[in-house]
């Protein structure tokens, strides 16, 4: 009977990479919170109708978003980059390694019947 596989612990880079993530996307969730609040105080105090408001919020949306994208971007470059300095190896790297290690199990499961 197999016995059930142990639940696969993180490398601490990992870790250290969802941590960092996580901190990054909340930054820029509170950022944009904060935009928002400010909008609200300008259109205020400077007298703007919903539909300037409403135009304005699209405007900075529009540029959040950009600069979202561009934090991501930057972030996943920096990420591969750091791993593959660190030498570690992709999830496809991985996959093919395993494909040849099971070929070759076969193979020397072949030659002990055979002898």
């Amino acid at each position: 009977m197999d016995k059930p596989e142990a639940p696969r612990e993180k490398h601490p880079v990992a870790e250290t990479f969802e941590r960092i993530w996580s901190q990054a996307l909340l930054a820029v969730s509170t950022a944009e919170e904060e935009v928002n609040r400010t909008l609200q105080r300008v259109a205020t105090t400077a007298g703007w109708s919903q539909e300037e408001v409403k135009r304005h919020a699209r405007e900075f949306t529009e540029k959040l978003v950009g600069h979202r994208k561009d934090l991501e971007h930057s972030v996943e470059v920096a990420v591969k980059g750091a791993l593959a300095r660190l030498k570690v190896p992709r999830r496809e790297d991985l996959q093919e390694f395993d494909a040849r290690l099971s070929k070759l199990a076969e193979r020397i499961d072949a030659l002990g019947r055979e002898k």
